[in-house]
């Protein structure tokens, strides 16, 4: 099945992006993201809302893919979809909508835990992406989710560390929000972050044994830090944003490092690749560069467009699922909670 084409049509909604793409093998044919601009307004996601926003889109996004790819659904060989985890409401309109259309076209249905997919995403064909080579260790940085992963196959992965509270991606924009800045906050925590001096501010880093990762200490001390300063001078955030962003950035980045430098000295594995959000983030992208020539490490970034939540790395797990012939029946419902290698 692999030297011939075989054709994955993908659908990723488990958060507030509704994806389609299409894959040929490997190769990504079309990967349409269809952003919800609506959560912009309360500050963060609202789940009903969410799963509103799938329904109206998934039907135009999936016809835009299979447009943008130059095929008809009758060439495609299966239907991927994201089973979990992430917003139940969100998950059940991509899955519902999996599940009808392979049923109708009579084609396989194969299901996909999201953060695999942020992992296998460098398995996708691409001309500026190199591929890791087995063992690696993999770092998934996201809004919901913090791990490291150990990979020592497609399939077979173990979770080394993950956070007890609140994920990377968070810390970023629950900074963001008690500085002010508008959801989401990351990117503008990461673009302020580069014209600001880091060790201008310090904030201590938390304690955490072992691989596993904490923020919620971090991000608390962050608000004392604001109300305390704000106290003083009302104009204190304005005044310095760019020191206080990239003083934020720095730890994170710090917290992130000190965990991978670990988990690298216990395994002895040195090829690391990063995914998810927040894995666009410049700083992290110039701190794994540089501890490729000072550590001897070598890193794996994905295209930007593959860390965010997007289709295509649905379809590349899509593809290893069928050429291994790992199925889904139509009894599959989607999970919240999905955790790796359940």
């Amino acid at each position: 099945m692999a030297s011939k084409k075989n054709y994955i049509l993908a659908i990723e909604s488990s958060c507030d992006d509704t994806s389609a793409a299409v894959l040929c093998n490997t190769k990504v044919l079309s990967n349409v993201v269809a952003t919800q601009e609506i959560h912009k307004q309360y500050g963060g996601v609202v789940p009903e809302l969410a799963s509103r926003a799938h329904q109206q889109n998934i039907v135009p996004v999936v016809h835009q893919a299979l447009a943008k790819a130059n095929i008809d659904k009758k060439q495609l060989s299966a239907i991927a979809f994201t089973r979990g985890p992430g917003l139940m409401g969100s998950l059940l309109v991509g899955t519902s909508f999996a599940k009808s259309l392979a049923l109708g076209l009579n084609i396989p249905l194969i299901e996909v835990n999201h953060m695999e997919a942020h992992i296998l995403a460098h398995f996708i064909e691409e001309e500026d992406m190199g591929t890791p080579e087995f063992p690696f260790l993999a770092m998934t940085i996201s809004g919901g989710h913090t791990q490291i992963v150990r990979v020592n196959d497609y399939f077979n992965m173990e979770v080394l560390g993950e956070t007890l509270d609140d994920a990377v991606g968070e810390a970023f924009d629950k900074s963001a929000k008690l500085m002010g800045l508008p959801y989401p906050g990351g990117p503008l925590v990461d673009k302020y972050a580069q014209e600001g001096n880091p060790k201008a501010f310090p904030f201590p880093k938390p304690k955490v044994d072992g691989l596993n990762f904490s923020f919620s200490g971090l991000k608390t001390s962050i608000l004392y830090f604001v109300q305390r300063e704000t106290r003083k001078n009302p104009d204190f955030v304005s005044e310095n944003i760019k020191d206080i962003c990239a003083s934020v950035q720095h730890t994170i980045l710090e917290i992130l490092m000190d965990k991978l430098k670990l988990a690298i000295n216990q395994t002895g594995i040195k090829q690391i690749a990063i995914g998810g959000g927040v894995a666009a983030n410049s700083g992290i992208r110039s701190r794994l560069k540089e501890a490729e020539q000072t550590m001897g490490w070598t890193t794996y970034i994905p295209k930007f467009s593959y860390c965010t939540d997007n289709a295509g790395m649905i379809g590349i797990v899509g593809y290893l699922k069928f050429l291994e012939g790992k199925f889904a029946d139509q009894k599959v419902a989607a999970k919240a909670r999905y955790t790796i290698g359940s």
